[in-house]
């Protein structure tokens, strides 16, 4: 099987993620994309996220009507940051010798791959697929690599002209997927949330924009912004009509 493993923070899930893989399992006739969100990302961890159970919960309603999509819980409550290395061969453990692992990522990410944990190890795991908007190059996937792997200047300024394609290195493989037209963004979600279901629905998928709203995720006025919810407003209501029946 041809697998790409698809993580992120995912806070929320929208209609770019789903557009992405949905081009990347097409272009490279993957079985199956892996969407898994990170309980504790090492590059976020200064932003309060949504409970790791909500953005779970919101890509399971998203990945629903495609086969080849799978909510993953590779990442779940490992009690330590995820870091990616370690994500691809937990993934890797599991697959049968025969399967391809492929790690989808988006050009904004990658732009900072130099300074995730063991980037020359990571790329070695496995092929990788960095989609990205139109603009973008080969040269600028060659120029975030880490030094031991960047290609020499030359080369850089040749790829500078490709707008897709493939780069070759002594045990990675990278594949540019460009002209990427979504640009909606979870932060730009976050800040809308409290628009009616059908306009947050141009951002998410209809199924994600009920339960945002359910749950009173990034809601304005909501006093568990952090992503607590609804849930966690039940569960005062009960606490206080058990105080005022003992009173």
């Amino acid at each position: 099987m041809r697998i790409a493993l698809f993580g992120g923070t995912f806070d929320p899930v929208h209609l770019g993620h789903l557009a992405v893989a949905r081009v990347a399992a097409d272009r490279f006739k993957l079985d199956r994309v892996f969407f898994v969100p990170a309980d504790i990302p090492p590059h976020k961890q200064k932003r309060k996220l949504t409970d790791f159970q909500h953005r779970f919960a919101m890509l399971a309603l998203a990945t629903a009507e495609d086969k080849r999509f799978v909510p993953s819980l590779l990442d779940a409550h490992t009690g330590h940051p995820n870091y990616s290395v370690e994500t691809v061969r937990r993934l890797k453990s599991i697959l049968g010798k025969s399967d391809r692992p492929y790690f989808l990522i988006g050009m904004d990410a990658f732009r900072d791959i130099q300074t995730w944990r063991k980037p020359v190890e990571l790329l070695r795991e496995c092929d990788f697929i960095v989609a990205a908007r139109p603009g973008h190059s080969l040269g600028d996937v060659a120029r975030s690599l880490p030094a031991a792997l960047r290609p020499p200047e030359a080369t850089l300024r040749a790829l500078g002209k490709q707008q897709s394609g493939t780069i070759t290195l002594p045990g990675a493989t990278i594949y540019l997927l460009g002209e990427l037209r979504e640009r909606v963004s979870s932060t730009q979600i976050r800040a809308t949330a409290h628009r009616p279901i059908k306009q947050l629905s141009r951002y998410v998928p209809q199924l994600v924009a009920e339960y945002i709203k359910k749950e009173n995720l990034y809601g304005a006025g909501n006093s568990s912004a952090d992503g607590g919810g609804a849930y966690r407003d039940k569960m005062l209501s009960l606490h206080r009509g058990h105080r005022q029946e003992r009173s």
